[in-house]
């Protein structure tokens, strides 16, 4: 069960290129079997809209969740004590349901190296907001034994690389979702063998 906004639905990508899907392809064949029960994400949504419209819509019979979420509380100005706030929320909440090493959150890539990055917000300013939100989803879900995945770095090569930015020239491509993979795979694989 993938839980987030565009990072997570693939906005600009194709079903197969999304890092879910991308991920399930990888790790479908292994026992036991990885299937996505459910993309619950929307594009725009911030941590409070997950909130509000995602958790209550959790698949029942999912055993794993991932979660991707925080780069439009960057985008509308969202507080960084709101926004750690509503982190917490999300992952209690999977919590009830799940064993901390059946959630992995993920970093939030950097946008401002794309070509329509400064579309929205100061490049420098929204840069830092993301490094702090990541810095709020790295401690709470350490805090609550769940594993995070940072990707941020490979986000960057978007930069000098355009083949890793989709064709509306913000999100990602499905080949920097495959630089994702090679650390998300790993983890989940472990997490699901234990």
């Amino acid at each position: 069960m993938a839980l987030g906004d565009s990072y997570t639905i693939g906005t600009g990508v194709q079903p197969a290129e999304r890092w879910p899907d991308q991920l399930v392809a990888a790790l479908g064949s292994r026992e036991p079997a990885l299937e996505l029960a459910a993309n619950l994400a929307v594009n725009g949504y911030t941590s409070e809209d997950l909130i509000r419209h995602e958790l209550p819509f959790l698949d029942p019979t999912a055993e794993f969740a991932s979660v991707l979420i925080g780069v439009n509380d960057v985008v509308q100005g969202v507080p960084p004590a709101t926004f750690a706030a509503n982190v917490a929320v999300i992952l209690d909440t999977l919590l009830v349901r799940l064993a901390p090493v059946r959630v992995v959150t993920v970093a939030i890539p950097d946008y401002t190296v794309t070509p329509a990055g400064a579309d929205y917000g100061d490049p420098a300013r929204q840069h830092a907001a993301i490094v702090a939100a990541n810095d709020t989803m790295a401690r709470c879900s350490a805090e609550r034994g769940i594993a995070w995945i940072d990707i941020f770095d490979l986000s960057l090569q978007a930069a000098s690389d355009r083949r890793l930015v989709a064709g509306d020239g913000l999100h990602p491509s499905g080949a920097q979702y495959a630089l994702w993979l090679e650390r998300i795979a790993p983890v989940v694989a472990r997490l699901i063998g234990d």
